[in-house]
């Protein structure tokens, strides 16, 4: 797989505009001098959580790609969004969900915090001294949301907070994370009794187990938050008290899952370039296993699959950026976004034969990568249940229509090249 700086196929040019194509080769120039080199010694050492790499993508900025310049961010919107995160899992899919990770946690901040809350932490998201994570998953209940056992009780003009999240994405190098706990009794509706928090990562009684890997995305952090009765002020309130259900679920539709649509697209590239590569370089009767028509026919189905996830990656967050509903696009992108890299990946090993099997062959990683995009943000069996509720046009709530104003703040202007 090659980390050359490459351009936007034509298929994107109605998605793109010409400061995507500068942002497009940034990424592709960042991800060749910055991620590649580090990407074998991630794999190699699966224990250490990658710091280095966050520390250089803060730097330019990244992880306020969707802030607005009002709050020191780039204003850039989800289609630049994308192509950051698209660009760099091409290269490392360890390095591009750092990146995403953190943006969840900003988009929550955008769409529900006040004018204060924003300025107090989007401009350090911004400069680079703060990354974030979304604290909602849990040991027993899963991703299922309305089964959440952490509790926030109010006292006095604070509130306590109890209980345990796992599969958090950047716990061990984020600052602060935004938790969703439990703030009404049992029997309450869901949509009224849950609340988001932001909680600092040197609160009193919030605890972080050592890193432990998984079976991919090497260097990347995602693990456990244990709080025993963490004191928060009010003013870390993120919306209104009972409202974290619907924070939980606007960020992962609009940003959660886009992202990794994208991390799955990049991933999915990479495949591609890995097989047809190897293909074209391997003799064979007097030839290359390239010339034989039943291993093209297994790449022509590669591609087909990869032409069609890119274009729906970026035209889902395309139609998001101009402020038009497209909840089920997003949905739909994530879903078959996976689906059909997850496919060309085991094409991809079946196509190298033993070689695949070598430990230290970059396809190894590509396989173990596709399997961390299935479960966040819905697995496959909640995008399909998601798409059933759009064909029976009984998805009532919107998110992309409903907070239009905070999703389309830098449409791109039509007249641009």
């Amino acid at each position: 797989m090659s980390a050359t700086p490459t351009t936007p196929p034509p298929a994107l040019r109605p998605y793109l505009t010409a400061h995507h194509d500068l942002l497009w080769q940034e990424a592709d120039a960042f991800a060749a001098e910055h991620v590649a080199v580090r990407a074998a010694r991630m794999e190699a050492a699966p224990s250490r959580v990658e710091r280095k790499v966050a520390d250089l993508m803060a730097t330019r900025g990244w992880f306020a790609v969707t802030v607005p310049a009002v709050f020191g961010g780039l204003g850039a919107g989800h289609v630049a969004k994308t192509v950051l995160v698209h660009r760099i899992a091409r290269v490392s899919a360890a390095a591009a969900v750092i990146l995403q990770a953190t943006l969840i946690p900003v988009g929550a901040l955008l769409h529900f915090a006040t004018y204060e809350q924003k300025g107090h932490w989007l401009p350090r998201v911004a400069d680079g001294s703060l990354l974030l994570s979304i604290a909602v998953t849990e040991p027993l209940a899963g991703g299922h949301i309305g089964g959440i056992e952490t509790t926030a009780e109010r006292v006095g003009n604070e509130w306590v907070i109890t209980g345990s999240k796992i599969h958090i994405g950047n716990c061990h190098i984020a600052g602060a994370h935004l938790v969703v706990a439990r703030t009404a009794a049992p029997g309450v509706s869901t949509s009224q009794t849950l609340t988001a928090f932001m909680v600092e990562a040197d609160r009193p009684g919030l605890s972080i187990p050592d890193h432990r890997p998984g079976l991919g995305l090497h260097g990347f952090s995602a693990g456990r938050l244990d709080l025993d009765h963490v004191h928060v002020p009010d003013d870390n309130v993120v919306g209104e008290v009972g409202q974290g259900l619907a924070v939980a679920q606007s960020s992962s539709i609009l940003y959660g899952r886009p992202n990794l649509a994208a991390v799955s697209l990049g991933i999915h590239e990479a495949v591609v370039d890995t097989t047809t590569t190897r293909l074209k370089t391997r003799p064979r009767y007097r030839g290359t296993l390239s010339d034989l028509p039943v291993l093209r026919d297994r790449i022509g189905g590669m591609e087909a699959r990869l032409r069609a996830g890119r274009i729906l990656a970026y035209q889902s967050v395309h139609l998001l950026d101009q402020g038009l509903p497209c909840d089920a696009d997003l949905i739909n992108a994530k879903y078959l976004g996976h689906q059909w890299a997850m496919q060309s990946t085991q094409d991809a090993m079946e196509l190298h034969g033993a070689h695949a099997l070598d430990r230290d062959y970059v396809l190894q990683r590509l396989w173990r990568d596709i399997q961390h995009t299935y479960p966040p943000a819905g697995t496959g069996e909640v995008q399909r249940i998601r798409l059933a509720d759009a064909a029976f046009d009984e998805d009532h709530i919107q998110w992309s229509e409903r907070l239009a104003a905070e999703a389309a703040w830098a449409r791109p202007d039509p007249t641009a090249a």
